[in-house]
């Protein structure tokens, strides 16, 4: 047990200076250089870890049956290498996001991006505050920057990293975001209050868990957390679908802000509406990667099935 204990701490050590180095490498490197070390990191990590290569493969065979086998494995590779810029990015573009006039420099540099997320101001100023959801696409961490340049006030849910050291780190950029990061276990009264207050929450619910809605993602039934629709139908807020993408040929980025999928208010069954809402909501996302497949994180299993039914998924789709 000790030894286990050991190795794990080496290996926390080993990622959390890799990353590091990562980093310090992106704020140095030109754009051009860092896209060709995250394709080169994308292309490690499907060496050494082939099963993510297999279920990304896989996800996007199934997702988009037009695609070539050339086609697929382009997609996946292109995939991996997004993951590995959305963190590079990050400290590339750290002066720009924590920049005293961000607003200023945000629409300097990228028009469409400060264009779109003023729609999404108005979504977050009419409804007195509102839910805010992401797919793992594009970069999802400059969305945190964007929303605050913008004047959108948010609590943002994430997953706690299993390494500690890492977790301080990554906590620690996101921080600089002026943003509220909270870990997404016994998170509800916080993001209760948060929509007392007025103001809005952000999360990334596209990953599969046990105890979600079984919804249909991309033709093939999928389970998705419930809560950013008991949220909605709880405080009658909305929930608006945002995601900032890379324009890979043009250079720079774009964003997505989806219309308000707003809560009904004459539903028969909560429970079935809650089901509607999170339908709607993935079929949001869909819209979102089918024009960017390369840049979904695919890697992940989010078509994983669960020996136990719950009561969520047995009744789906029923009043």
């Amino acid at each position: 047990m000790k030894k286990k204990k050991r190795l794990r701490r080496i290996r926390w050590y080993f990622e959390y200076w890799a990353v590091r180095l990562i980093f310090l490498a992106a704020g140095a490197l030109p754009i051009r250089a860092m896209h060709s070390i995250a394709a080169f990191l994308g292309t490690l990590l499907f060496i050494f870890v082939p099963k993510r290569r297999r279920i990304a493969v896989e996800n996007i065979a199934l997702a988009f049956p037009q695609m070539s086998p050339r086609e697929v494995k382009e997609t996946a590779d292109k995939s991996a290498a997004s993951f590995f810029l959305t963190f590079m990015e990050g400290i590339k573009y750290r002066s720009l996001l924590t920049a005293n006039d961000p607003v200023r420099l945000i629409r300097e540099s990228y028009p469409e991006l400060e264009a779109l997320f003023i729609k999404a101001k108005a979504a977050h100023e009419n409804s007195n505050g509102c839910i805010f959801v992401t797919p793992h696409i594009g970069n999802w961490e400059f969305l945190p920057y964007i929303s605050s340049a913008v004047g959108i006030a948010l609590v943002v849910v994430v997953r706690p990293l299993d390494n500690p050291y890492l977790e301080k780190l990554i906590y620690a950029n996101r921080a600089e975001s002026g943003q509220l990061f909270i870990a997404k276990t016994n998170a509800m009264f916080i993001l209760q209050e948060t929509l007392r207050k007025g103001k809005s929450i952000g999360m990334l619910p596209d990953q599969s868990t046990a105890k979600g809605v079984a919804i249909t993602y991309f033709g093939r039934t999928a389970t998705a957390t419930p809560i950013p629709a008991m949220l909605a139908v709880l405080y009658k807020r909305p929930i608006v679908v945002i995601a900032c993408c890379r324009k890979w040929k043009e250079g720079g980025f774009t964003g997505y802000v989806s219309d308000p999928i707003i809560p009904a208010t004459g539903y028969e069954s909560e429970k079935a509406e809650i089901i509607r809402l999170t339908q709607a909501t993935a079929h949001t996302m869909e819209e979102i990667i089918t024009r960017f497949p390369d840049q979904y994180l695919w890697m992940h299993n989010r078509w994983k099935t669960y020996k136990k039914q719950n009561l969520w998924a047995k009744d789906a789709g029923k009043p």
